[in-house]
């Protein structure tokens, strides 16, 4: 298996590439390790609480807390590590975490996205209320037990969510995402 971090941001058509690291429904967050080119069991989750949809990460991209940038998939069904899904941003919600040893504060925002090939997803272009509560909620209490605290700072659009992209990676080409 090759280092997955490495792959295209985005495919030829400007959809973004996000690889699957914990599939929707997952109890564990697992995280892709490019020096032994496979997944890592990195911490289980509190109890009751799974994925609610596909997480992973946007390839060739550097986040400020120095992974790829985070990336969660909007939809109905899960697949597995290692997927790649050709995506567009919708949105993106603000977050900052500490530690709990003291250190300032980074940012560690989540890009929020929809399959590009699931015609059921074609016409959504922004996230309702209720879902962002949902998300934020379970951000929260995922990083709840780590010994980390996570502050919601609020959301940010799909166009910002494309400007952040372009910023991480470089790649992401001037007007591409959604058509």
């Amino acid at each position: 298996m090759s280092d997955l971090t490495n792959l295209p941001t985005c495919n030829e058509n400007g959809d973004v590439h996000v690889v699957v690291e914990a599939p929707r429904g997952s109890l564990v967050k697992l995280k892709f390790e490019p020096l032994l080119r496979t997944w890592v069991f990195q911490r289980a989750l509190p109890l009751g609480v799974a994925y609610p949809y596909d997480w992973g990460f946007i390839p060739s991209t550097t986040a400020a807390d120095g992974d790829p940038l985070d990336a969660m998939v909007l939809s109905d069904v899960a697949t597995w590590p290692g997927v790649v899904i050709e995506t567009s941003p919708i949105g993106a919600v603000s977050m900052v975490q500490r530690d709990g040893k003291g250190e300032a504060e980074i940012r560690n925002d989540r890009i929020i996205l929809v399959p590009r090939r699931d015609r059921r997803y074609e016409d959504v272009r922004d996230i309702s209320k209720r879902m962002r509560e949902e998300l934020e909620q379970f951000f929260v209490t995922a990083i709840e037990m780590t010994g980390k605290s996570v502050k919601i700072e609020g959301w940010k659009s799909a166009k910002a969510a494309q400007r952040a992209i372009r910023k991480a990676s470089g790649r992401y080409e001037r007007g591409a995402g959604r058509r």
